[in-house]
């Protein structure tokens, strides 16, 4: 069942316009995946309430867009270049490559290869580490070249900007630093739609605090962003969970991590890793630089190296989270209606417009002009292209709220129909009244 549910919710994302292969008229590239208009507007979206809540409406945390492509010394003091890799083993039966921690271990030095059935016996096959860097040559001359490298997380971006910030924020500790961007990963092992992408987005901040106050913050930073899902993009409790990393499971940087856990079409994942970094990364960054990147605090008189506590959040797999809580399937007379029940402040449109008949002059003219009055007030699309029943299913699947008919009575009444996607309930409203109407319901 939850494979079918991946399998639909791929398929109406390509169909409607959410999401598309990327390099698609060529063949497409693996786990490269491009946004379509809807997808691309409640993308937006998901990161505009991030960056509202976590920037513009607090005075701790300031913002930060750091440059995708950075030196080898950053990835060299970060660990990335030595330690930022994939055990993977090749199946000598079928060919293929797979992370060893992903595929089914049958005993001691025995597993099972997911894609042919046979055992890969890493004792005579032993696993190789597999780096999961991207480098890029900098150099106009070939023959000269001089690499740079994608930055596989946006934290380092602010980790090298540290002091920058400091001195021109004129900020004191607690101080945030927020960052939404792409970052790029080589992974071998992909899949499951835009769970896992070579090119994936992410919204971070780290937040850096006294050492002594670190669990503190650690505790409040877990809390906060699981309210986050919850009241802010509203997804449902009972598709969220916290799990905490046991030792052995913790990033070379991390001293404790807490993942907010998404239960996905294919299972219970990780949605979002919120992390106590300690002083690693500008320790080591201070270390590899030279520079000072230290904080004077004036009232204790004393330089400090501050901890970090990192909520690290990706937007494609919150938006895959978002799409994946609002699919339903449902029997509607004998026949069955797929709708995305998504919450009104993340669909891409709060209201769709029809004209009964497309060929009545006077319809089409009175819907123009409706959606024409309320389009710059909220999210609205008109459209005309198909039956009334085509046109009620097709804003079902994109998650439409609201869908305003005119009708030949309208001509007359002055009033329109308006339905309601989730209980399908239709009112009789005056036309002067429908943006009314709608606000009232979106709250």
């Amino acid at each position: 069942m939850a494979n079918d549910k991946l399998t639909q919710i791929i398929s109406l994302c390509k169909r409607r316009g959410f999401i598309f292969g990327g390099s698609q008229i060529y063949g497409g590239l693996s786990s490269i995946w491009d946004y379509g208009p809807l997808g691309a507007s409640i993308k937006k979206k998901i990161k505009d309430i991030w960056w509202k809540r976590y920037v513009d409406e607090r005075e701790d945390i300031v913002g930060l867009d750091s440059g995708i492509i950075m030196s080898e010394g950053v990835f060299l003091a970060s660990g990335h270049l030595k330690g930022f890799s994939d055990q993977l083993v090749d199946c000598s039966s079928c060919g293929k490559r797979f992370r060893v921690d992903k595929i089914e271990k049958v005993e001691k030095n025995i597993y099972k290869c997911p894609e042919c059935g046979n055992q890969i016996d890493i004792g005579k096959n032993p696993p190789r580490q597999f780096n999961l860097m991207l480098k890029t040559n900098m150099s106009a001359a070939e023959d000269q070249p001089y690499y740079g490298y994608l930055r596989p997380e946006t934290a380092q971006g602010i980790f090298v900007n540290f002091s920058n910030v400091l001195n021109t924020s004129r900020k004191k500790l607690p101080l945030g630093i927020a960052q939404i961007g792409k970052a790029f990963r080589n992974e071998v092992t992909t899949g499951s739609f835009i769970f896992r992408m070579k090119e994936f987005e992410q919204m971070e901040i780290e937040y850096f605090v006294r050492p002594e106050k670190a669990n503190e913050f650690y505790d409040y930073w877990v809390k906060e962003r699981y309210d986050f899902y919850l009241n802010s993009i509203g997804l449902n409790k009972e598709n969220l969970r916290l799990r905490n990393h046991s030792k052995e499971e913790l990033a070379h940087y991390a001293k404790t991590c807490t993942d907010i856990e998404f239960n996905f079409p294919f299972g219970w994942s990780e949605l979002e890793g919120v992390a106590n970094r300690g002083d690693y990364d500008l320790t080591k960054h201070a270390q590899e630089s030279g520079k000072d990147l230290s904080y004077f605090d004036a009232k204790t008189k004393e330089k400090i190296i501050p901890y970090v506590i990192e909520p690290s959040a990706g937007v494609d797999r919150t938006f895959f989270a978002v799409i994946s809580d609002a699919f339903c399937q449902e029997e509607v007379k004998g026949r069955k209606r797929t709708v995305l029940k998504l919450k009104p402040h993340l669909a891409p449109y709060q209201v769709a417009i029809f004209p009964l008949l497309k060929k009545n002059p006077e319809l089409v003219k009175l819907a123009k002009n409706i959606f024409c009055d309320i389009k710059n007030k909220v999210p609205a699309v008109y459209d005309d292209t198909a039956s009334i029943g085509k046109l009620y299913r097709r804003q079902d699947e994109i998650g439409t709220p609201f869908c305003v008919t005119v009708d030949v009575d309208s001509l007359d009444d002055k009033k329109v129909t308006v339905r309601n996607r989730d209980s399908m309930a239709q009112d009789r409203i005056s036309i002067d009244k429908v943006l009314e109407f709608i606000s009232d319901k979106l709250g």
